[in-house]
């Protein structure tokens, strides 16, 4: 446990728990289940709110679903091009859509990767179903791909024809952009005219060089050193075409933050017009975050990892931020704590409670989260609300 401001906290009566997933162990939802019956051990009583968070990745439909949107399912292309069921969430006219449910390296098998052909076609198949169902605001998540094609697989599925030097569609992924030789923007689909996209992304890099999508993210998706200098050239060539199709616009987009987001997703999205904003202030606001926040005196975030990452547009890292701006105290949850307690203070965050305390072994920690957290969720009650 660390603690970034001492004891005398004043005691809460009212909590909000609104956490990240745990990955690989909790979803959000269950994270916030297992809070919840951890608190009520010890207080039965107590007046407790869930509120799921995301930050654009995967897990953010679901976060839009536990927070009363309408789930909606749609078969779509998968990374490799077979079909899967993928989902979308719906709202009074905002969609939240996420990139990782069609194109998410969770569609991949079992140790299977395809850095040079997996495409975003899916994503932009989700992206049409949401403007099939009527919405006018659009949230777009982004993370977790299994894709560097910089949107060239979404763009075509709303429309977009990138044909070779013969007048035939270039294969499909980033490696397939090589043979690019025109663009046709002009048949994209006309009512992304009207509707406000948001691209929603924890990440802020450009297309191409060293920051970019395939030099940070391709290893992670399985590419070598050579596949990551070919991505990174078709992506280039990608952005110099479109460049003589839409003008400088174009190359400003490539360079812009959040470009290089989910494999170069985002270029693609900022192409269609999207407005970048960091993905957990977005979903925070079509979360409802701020009325339920007015309605507690302690809140508890929290995700699988506390780490230098969780910094840097992570959600507890969000819901930390607004929440001291309003005056309320903050505690996290989490697996792993890789923080000091004054970088906690700074962030916003008085205690965090990781997992490890209860349990050293990592792998049991892994296996038995859910008894784990509600643990832990004791020992905050005890801390802050007795």
């Amino acid at each position: 446990m660390a603690d970034a401001a001492g004891s005398g906290t004043r005691k809460a009566q009212r909590v909000l728990v609104a956490a990240d997933k745990f990955k690989g162990s909790l979803t959000a939802v269950e994270v916030a289940e297992r809070v919840m019956a951890g608190l009520r051990h010890v207080l039965p009583d107590l007046r407790v709110e869930a509120l799921p968070v995301a930050d654009g990745g995967d897990g953010t439909v679901a976060a839009a679903v536990a927070a009363g949107f309408e789930r909606r399912e749609v078969r779509v292309a998968g990374p490799l091009g077979d079909e899967v069921t993928a989902a979308y969430a719906l709202r009074e006219g905002t969609a939240v859509v996420e990139m990782a449910e069609a194109s998410g390296l969770q569609r991949l098998p079992e140790g299977v990767f395809a850095p040079l052909t997996a495409s975003t076609r899916g994503s932009g198949e989700l992206l049409r179903a949401a403007l099939d169902a009527g919405a006018r605001t659009i949230v777009f998540g982004v993370g977790g791909s299994a894709t560097t094609d910089g949107g060239a697989g979404m763009l075509s599925a709303l429309g977009a024809r990138f044909l070779d030097a013969e007048g035939k569609p270039v294969p499909p992924g980033g490696g397939g952009l090589a043979e690019l030789a025109t663009a046709d923007l002009t048949g994209l689909d006309p009512r992304l005219a009207d509707v406000e996209l948001v691209l929603a992304s924890d990440v802020d890099n450009p297309l191409t060089g060293p920051k970019g999508a395939p030099a940070v993210y391709g290893p992670q998706k399985g590419a070598s050193p050579d596949d990551v200098a070919a991505l990174d050239a078709a992506l280039a060539h990608f952005a110099k075409v479109l460049e003589g199709t839409a003008g400088p616009k174009a190359a400003a987009y490539a360079a812009a933050p959040g470009a290089g987001a989910a494999g170069g997703i985002g270029y693609g999205a900022l192409l269609l017009g999207a407005r970048f904003r960091p993905g957990i202030e977005v979903m925070l606001d079509v979360l409802g975050f701020a009325s339920a926040l007015d309605r507690a005196d302690l809140v508890i975030t929290g995700e699988g990892s506390l780490d230098e990452q969780t910094l840097h547009g992570k959600a507890p890292a969000g819901v930390a931020t607004a929440a001291r701006a309003a005056g309320r105290d903050v505690v996290a949850v989490c697996g792993r704590l890789a923080l000091p307690p004054e970088v906690l203070g700074r962030a916003g965050i008085r205690r965090a409670y990781p997992l490890t305390d209860e349990e050293p072994d990592v792998a049991k920690c892994i296996a038995e989260a859910g008894p784990l957290l509600e643990r832990v969720a004791r020992r905050i009650a005890q801390d802050f609300l007795t």
